[in-house]
């Protein structure tokens, strides 16, 4: 299977380490994945909404409060809406918790990084 026919998109932080093991299983699978490195590219909202929409989470359960400005910016709040929350996030790539893998099986944030297995073709070698 080549990896047109089955194509691996991981948001990545290179700094994280769970970013960086998700993204070793991945090639340890035999995959060649897009790297998306969003906190230099950022976000668009299009691709924001989308991933939480084929993730089936709020932004708020994707929302990363360590070493990010979130409380600071009202962010965990009670009441704090989903707007508010995805418009930060576009203004602050690092409020958004990584890594976030999307394949042909699903999208997932994958913390722990083993959870990027349950979103690999099994059938690769």
């Amino acid at each position: 299977m080549s990896d047109a026919d089955f194509p691996i998109t991981i948001y990545h932080n290179p700094a994280c380490m769970n970013s960086r093991k998700a993204l070793a299983m991945i090639k340890a699978a035999g995959y060649a994945p897009h790297v998306v490195e969003y906190l230099k590219e950022g976000w668009s909202k299009p691709l924001l909404t989308r991933l939480l929409r084929d993730m089936g989470v709020p932004a708020q359960a994707l929302m990363r409060e360590k070493g990010t400005p979130a409380e600071d910016l009202g962010l965990t709040a009670p009441g704090t809406t989903e707007v508010a929350i995805i418009n930060a996030m576009l203004d602050h790539p690092a409020l958004v918790n990584r890594p976030i893998v999307s394949t042909p099986l699903g999208t997932k944030l994958c913390r722990p990084p083993e959870t990027v297995l349950t979103l690999l073709d099994q059938k690769q070698p």
